[in-house]
């Protein structure tokens, strides 16, 4: 019985496990109903503050994790570097250049006796050969006047000249170096016309600046010579005022400017092209207002023979005058055009009545008789003669001292 027992329980287990194997299949192959689509959810932008977690998901699907927020690294602070600050830039005002002191005028042609040594070979040396000469016959006389007209003595004066060394040589008897050189050099001093007063007209009349008009042709080297002046004039203890009345050069002004800047003096310019008579004017008010010594008026170059540029000379000179008289009125000559200075000079001196005469470029000819031949035929002083390029290389005329360079030998 107890047998029986047993076998049933075994059977009723294999039946139960027989059941469920049966039944796993078709529990497997089921099918779950199909889910309806939700409808489209209207994505808005998370707040900036904070993250909405994630809502989950319908049935049928795994809810959605919600992630979790990076976590985020602090980062080491960024050091803020700050520009280097920089000292203030100091702008450097330009600095006046130092005032030069120009050399006194007093023994500057000594000084300067060097730069006469193509004229000295020419007239001094020339002359001293030909007059030791043993005999002293008409070929030597001739060749004594070809030498002087040579130097541009000029015709008139060399005759003149040619006839006193004559009877002086004749009367003398003997005719040593030296007795020789004394008589050549008296005579030179002679024709130059030692009486002549050569003194700048520069010094103020009725308590006005004096005025110094520079005229003179195209090439002369006036403005240059103009500026030279007014050195000349500061180097004397004058007060100057440029007036830069060449309005037709525009360089001109400037270059009277840069002569001013040295000495300390004053300019007074228009602007380019404008009237050199309005330009005077001004200069010469400007002169009386400062209560300066002298008014130097720089003019454009013209050539002679222009007939309107010469009256217009004149007008400038008329209208200076009408604040007050003009003191001095210098005529810059080349050297080196010889005789065509002369041409130069007559013109000039009928319109603006010149009363002083610049000779510039000695230096650089064998013409230097050119002296003598402007005092003996226009009976107008040299009052300064031009002896290089540089700043103080014009000085004042003495005929003494021009000959004894001529000859090379102080008498």
């Amino acid at each position: 019985m107890e047998t029986f027992l047993v076998l049933l329980v075994v059977l009723a287990v294999l039946v139960v496990l027989a059941g469920a194997a049966l039944l796993a299949p078709r529990l497997s192959r089921r099918v779950l109903p199909k889910r309806r689509p939700a409808p489209p959810v209207e994505r808005r932008a998370p707040a900036p503050t904070a993250e909405r977690p994630t809502a989950p998901s319908e049935v049928g699907e795994p809810p959605t994790q919600v992630a979790e927020p990076p976590t985020q690294v602090a980062e080491p602070p960024t050091e803020v570097v700050e520009p280097p600050v920089e000292a203030p830039v100091e702008v450097e005002e330009p600095v006046a250049p130092p005032l030069e002191r120009p050399e006194p005028t007093a023994g500057r042609l000594t000084r300067l006796r060097a730069r006469l040594a193509r004229s000295e070979s020419a007239l001094g040396r020339g002359l001293l050969g030909l007059l030791s000469r043993d005999r002293l016959d008409e070929e030597a006389w001739e060749e004594i006047e070809d030498t002087l007209l040579t130097a541009d003595v000029g015709v008139a004066a060399t005759t003149a000249l040619v006839e006193r060394l004559r009877e002086r040589t004749r009367v003398l008897g003997t005719r040593t170096t030296d007795e020789l050189r004394a008589v050549l050099a008296d005579e030179l001093v002679t024709a130059l016309d030692p009486e002549l007063d050569r003194r700048l007209a520069a010094d103020p009349v009725d308590g006005k600046p004096a005025v110094l008009l520079v005229v003179g042709v195209n090439g002369s080297g006036k403005t240059t010579t103009c500026g030279k002046v007014a050195r000349v004039l500061v180097a004397d203890g004058h007060s100057v005022v440029l007036g830069a009345a060449d309005t037709f050069r525009a360089a001109a002004a400037d270059q009277l400017a840069t002569w001013a800047g040295r000495v300390g003096a004053e300019v007074v310019r228009g602007p380019e092209g404008a009237d050199p008579a309005s330009v005077a004017f001004d200069a010469v008010r400007r002169g009386i207002e400062v209560g300066a010594d002298t008014v130097l008026v720089d003019t454009a170059g013209r050539l002679q023979t222009k007939v309107g540029l010469m009256d217009e000379l004149g007008k400038v000179k008329r209208v200076i005058e009408k604040q007050t008289r003009v003191t001095e009125t210098l005529l810059v000559l080349d050297a080196t055009t010889g005789q065509n200075a002369l041409s130069q000079a007559r013109v000039f001196t009928e319109v603006v009545d010149v009363t002083g005469i610049v000779l510039t470029k000695l230096d650089g000819t064998a013409k230097g008789g050119i002296v003598i031949a402007v005092q003996h035929q226009l009976g107008i002083p040299v009052k300064l003669i031009g002896l290089g390029e540089g700043p103080d290389d014009l000085a004042p005329f003495d005929p003494r001292q021009f000959v004894n360079a001529l000859l090379g030998e102080t008498t």
